[in-house]
């Protein structure tokens, strides 16, 4: 199955392997918000993900009002420098980042969607991180951007946040992911291939 996607060069079908190789992380984006029709398509394809033992663990938080991003952006930034004199805690590049003048930890993005877990369980977190890539790529297909900021996680999951927000208090947050619409070009970064650590098959010739 293929989708429309509009993009500097026009409309074009693409496919769930095109949308594979070409989205990338997105930290520039307009004041455009997604609206909540397209917003709810996308949810439901991150529910679409696999899951173990059908347990269905994922539920999600969405947040669209800046001013609020901008306050839970402020703690982010807060609590990070105050842990800059451990540097097993964040790169000095990461600290070197907040410190930027302007710097928004969700870098302007109008709508923040929260992957959470709603209980705790092995798997849950590979359930939430599968929904969380189902969204980026609906996402992408739908010519939006995404970014997962995973500097936001253990601000969100404090008490005050989690009863701000919502969110009941057995539940975690697992995935924030920002989405908006990109408002410039993110350049294909190439991957490494594959590094296959063993490949044992049996030979026909043994048979």
């Amino acid at each position: 199955m293929t989708r429309k996607f509009n993009d500097a060069m026009g409309t074009h079908p693409i496919t769930v392997t095109e949308a594979i190789y070409s989205r990338r992380s997105v930290r520039h984006f307009t004041d455009e918000i997604v609206d909540s029709e397209l917003l709810t398509t996308l949810l439901k394809a991150a529910a679409q993900a696999p899951t173990a033992m059908h347990e269905e663990p994922c539920a999600f938080s969405v947040i669209q009002d800046q001013g609020l991003l901008h306050r839970i952006s402020n703690e982010i930034k807060e609590a990070i420098l105050a842990t800059r004199s451990d540097k097993s805690t964040f790169s000095q590049n990461a600290i070197k980042i907040v410190q930027t003048k302007g710097f928004e930890i969700f870098y302007n993005a109008s709508t923040l969607v929260l992957i959470c877990g709603k209980f705790p369980g092995r798997f849950v977190e590979a359930d939430c991180w599968l929904a969380a890539e189902n969204l980026m790529l609906a996402a992408y297909s739908h010519g939006l951007g995404s970014c997962v900021i995973g500097f936001a996680v253990d601000i969100l999951n404090t008490p005050e946040w989690k009863s701000e927000l919502s969110i009941p208090e057995g539940a975690r947050v697992i995935a924030p992911i920002i989405l908006g619409k990109p408002s410039t070009f993110t350049p294909k970064i190439d991957r490494k291939p594959p590094e296959i650590l063993s490949w044992k098959s049996l030979s026909l010739e043994n048979t």
